[in-house]
């Protein structure tokens, strides 16, 4: 991530007569950027300036921002001008970014240029679709940003305004306004600013506070106020610690390693989450089991790094997303306090939230006793009778009594799910993983380690489980054509590495081949 900067090139106060001040805003819903265009509009009209500002909207869900655009100047002559409806490339006086990656997307349009332009930019990132859906490490590389932004721009104010405002109880509307009365691109005082947002009441006293601290940051370059940390929802609290899972925690400092054990404790805390005590105890069973294996092989010599990386997989590995768990983190109480803080809801109003769900009768199959399900699995015209009724999409009200009873009734069944149909064969399919990195690290200590890694490919739900234990499937079986090889690890890395990179698997599809050639 970029490192904080701020440079600035003050313009005399008299230029802006001689033609419109313009200004871009690039942000994103819930960010406020029309509250802040609306700010910057009003802010000019105070001053008998005339305004003119317009927006093209993004797409929803993070695949793009809203371009606000903003035109000012007072009038010559006693003639109104006219003014532009769209930024025209190098001719933007203000940019302003509410998120890092798209600054970087402002100065690809060309709206930054380094003969005129202030670039005013959030170093945070806001993750797009694009890098959550990636079945690895997605997330753009800011670098190529952070190199264009020293070139691209006449001045530049750049830090993480977003931790700022959240520190302060607002949204980052307020500071990034704050940054532009400190970077006195527009010839009004601060107190001109201040009354803009005071006059919008509701919300102000946090707005200023934010504003205020914003513009001091600029202006004096004092450290950044980092964001508070939010805790997960599915995250047991360690102020209210359980007996039975206090006495798994000591019995799991006796039985591993040094470097193993904060990977288990979090691993531990993950599995009993997600099920019980008596299936935290299976979890440090297995990991016993695996830590002797690793014992056997030398692990001493190696940190014990396949005895830490077990504890991690497995948990993942015990801890798999079905019906059941969807359903308790969707009524679990944290998450409804997490979206009423996320939505800064005030005493009196009332939340509700719409969600979109396609269950398919593989998964609601999945939650029945297994020797049912098996039946039922082998009689295929129920079957499809069956699944005509469940496979389709529903909108559902999570917080509407009916929906969250069935919800919370779902939920429920977690003391069902241990002889459910998909549990039985998540645990066949990790035994057999786990037995393919024992085996391996008997002989090749880091083959065994990468197998364990590849536990990286099966993640989610629904359909993106599907595809992933698919690629997870494939990664083992070309595993086992070069076992045998010295370079066995370096080829189980590539291919995990390759299955990584794209949903489609097209990069795991040419390493096979190359395997296969030499197989």
């Amino acid at each position: 991530m970029r490192d904080e900067t701020v440079r600035l090139a003050l313009p005399a106060a008299g230029e802006a007569t001689e033609r419109p001040i313009s200004i871009a805003i690039v942000a994103m819903g819930g960010q406020g950027g029309g509250v802040l265009t609306d700010w910057i509009v009003q802010l000019a009209e105070n001053h008998g300036w005339v305004a003119q500002s317009t927006s093209v909207p993004g797409v929803a869900q993070r695949t793009g921002a809203t371009i606000y655009y903003i035109e000012a100047m007072p009038p010559l002559d006693g003639r109104k001008p006219i003014l532009s409806l769209m930024p025209t490339p190098g001719d933007v006086d203000v940019v302003m970014a509410a998120e890092f990656m798209e600054a970087g997307r402002s100065i690809l349009r060309g709206l930054v240029t380094p003969d005129r332009t202030t670039l005013i930019a959030s170093n945070h990132r806001s993750f797009a679709i694009g890098e959550k859906i990636a079945p690895g490490n997605g997330i753009a590389d800011g670098g190529a940003v952070t190199g264009a932004i020293g070139v691209a721009a006449k001045s530049e104010i750049i830090f993480d305004l977003n931790a700022l405002a959240i520190a302060h109880g607002s949204v980052i509307s307020a500071a990034m306004f704050g940054a532009l009365a400190a970077a006195a691109v527009l010839p009004f005082s601060r107190d001109s600013y201040l009354d803009v947002i005071r006059a919008g009441g509701k919300g102000a006293k946090a707005s200023v506070e934010t504003f205020e601290a914003a513009f001091d940051r600029v202006k004096t370059g004092s450290p950044e106020v980092a964001a508070p940390s939010k805790q997960a929802d599915h995250v047991p609290s360690p102020a209210t610690p359980d007996p039975d899972l206090a006495g798994l925690i000591a019995r799991l400092k006796q039985e591993l390693p040094e470097p193993a054990l904060t990977m288990a404790r979090v691993g531990l805390r993950k599995v009993v989450d997600f099920q019980d005590v008596a299936y935290g105890a299976e979890y440090l069973d297995i990991l016993k089991t695996l830590h002797a294996a690793d014992r056997s092989a030398g692990g001493g010599a190696h940190a014990y790094a396949f005895t830490e990386t077990a504890a991690k997989y497995l948990a993942n590995a015990m801890s798999y997303d079905d019906v059941i768990r969807v359903a308790d983190l969707k009524t679990r109480a944290g998450r409804r306090a997490r979206i009423e803080s996320e939505l800064e809801m005030s005493e009196g109003q009332v939340l509700q939230t719409t969600e979109f769900m396609h269950p398919r009768m593989e998964e609601v199959m999945g939650v029945l006793p297994a020797g049912f399900s098996r039946w039922l699995g082998a009689r295929p015209r129920l079957l499809g009778w069956l699944d005509r009724r469940v496979n389709r999409g529903r909108r559902v009200r999570t917080y509407s009594l009916p929906w969250f009873l069935t919800l919370y009734v779902v939920a429920g069944l977690r003391g069902l799910r241990r002889r459910s149909l998909r549990h039985a064969v998540e645990t066949a399919h990790r035994d057999g993983w786990l037995k393919a990195a024992t085996d391996a690290v008997a002989t090749n200590y880091q083959l065994g380690v990468e197998i364990l890694q590849c536990r990286r490919l099966v993640k989610g739900y629904s359909d993106t489980h599907s595809r992933g234990l698919s690629k997870f499937d494939r990664t083992l079986a070309a595993i086992k054509l070069v076992e045998r090889r010295e370079d066995a690890a370096d080829w189980a890395r590539r291919l995990r590495e390759a299955a990584l990179k794209d949903s489609a698997g097209k990069e795991l599809d040419g390493v096979i081949q190359t395997i296969k050639t030499f197989a």
